[in-house]
């Protein structure tokens, strides 16, 4: 895992935290029963299996696992954004509304001219390893502008203005306009990416692993941006990383995938203090804590299982301390679990108990039946 940062000083106002229970709420973006296979002369590989997920306005979501659980693939699926040997075989993505469209709108039922209406303008994303992912050839103010130009209807010396204002934002001097991709730092040129995603005013960013390749001091500048630009310009954030660490911090809910499905999702703070899954247990032991008294790290053993192999039941059980025969008749549903909270929800029918998980009835009228 990468180190941890502390990013408790980045006080997030309360009124900004998103209560999903709220009926009158509309998700931004609702995500539901995603299946996405590569397809090839060895077989299909099913990246993502059934999953759901659902991102509120003015939220952070993180979306966490380790390398290869179908994280990325399910945010660009999400966006209609991969291309062969990827096939979505099942799912439906449904926007919310906003600039785009009044009412809801299925993603997967748009035309060219509707997605290209809705990217950008409504949802923004910073890509993997988006630092070298700009132009060399290009200064950075002609590759904002390009931007602009493929999304916005603004004049030239609108378009001038607005790269000073998107680099305004990011923190990178006006004159930086003028520079080459090879002249910035590293951190620089992150901000950059940054800035582009935010030339439209989007409603919502996903950022897929966006300080993976930067130092720790960068990490937390760069962070540090993100909460204050999420809390000045309101719009809402998908962050998509393997570090735990991170999401414990920036997010207000959290999902944990495994295997291309997801197992266990909640508010941040309920999954830090209650993890319902055996997983999410070993991806909180597997890194350091940087208060409290020192704990020995455990780590998760073996390896996740391949996608090219047919699952029955439980994809984690050969890796779980906790494994019972049980296990392989598990549906993978997410049901709730935590007697409390309704939101917290996970797909192992156990209950985490004195170290060890026990058998639990299914909770259907809460906690008090």
């Amino acid at each position: 895992m990468a180190t941890s940062i502390d990013l408790v000083s980045l006080e997030r106002p309360q009124e900004m935290t998103v209560n999903t229970q709220d009926e009158n709420r509309r998700p931004l973006l609702s995500i539901r029963d995603m299946t996405v296979e590569y397809r090839g002369r060895g077989g299909s590989a099913k990246a993502v299996d059934r999953a759901s997920l659902d991102i509120f306005p003015q939220e952070v979501v993180g979306l966490a696992g380790e390398s290869g659980s179908g994280k990325s693939t399910l945010a660009y699926a999400a966006c209609r954004l991969l291309r062969p040997p990827a096939v979505i075989t099942a799912g439906s993505t449904i926007y919310g509304g906003g600039q785009f469209s009044k009412s809801p709108r299925d993603i997967f039922k748009m035309n060219d001219d509707e997605l290209t209406s809705l990217r950008w303008k409504e949802i923004a994303i910073v890509f993997q390893s988006a630092m070298n992912s700009l132009n060399p050839v290009m200064k950075i103010g002609a590759q904002l502008r390009d931007a602009m130009d493929v999304h916005l209807n603004l004049s030239k010396s609108q378009a001038e203005a607005k790269v000073e204002e998107v680099l305004d934002m990011v923190g990178i001097p006006r004159d930086r306009a003028r520079s080459y991709p090879h002249q910035l730092s590293g951190g620089m040129r992150q901000r950059v990416i940054i800035a582009m995603a935010l030339v439209a005013n989007p409603k919502l960013i996903i950022m897929d692993e966006p300080t993976t390749a930067l130092d720790v001091v960068l990490q937390r500048e760069i962070l540090s941006q993100i909460v204050e630009l999420k809390e000045r310009l309101g719009f809402a954030i998908l962050f998509i990383t393997h570090d735990l660490s991170l999401m414990m911090e920036l997010t207000d809910r959290l999902a944990i995938m495994y295997a291309g499905r997801i197992v266990e999702i909640g508010e941040t703070q309920a999954l830090r203090s209650n993890p319902l899954h055996p997983y999410t247990r070993g991806l909180l032991a597997s890194f350091p804590s940087i208060r409290g008294a020192r704990r020995e790290l455990s780590g998760i053993k073996g390896a996740p299982p391949s996608p090219l192999d047919e699952i029955i039941g439980c994809p984690f059980a050969p890796r779980c301390s906790f494994i019972r025969p049980s296990c392989s008749e598990v549906s993978m549903k997410l049901e709730q679990l935590d007697r409390v909270d309704p939101t917290h929800l996970s797909t192992c029918p156990f209950e985490a108990g004195q170290g060890d998980f026990v058998e639990l009835e299914k909770i259907k009228g809460g906690p008090d039946e």
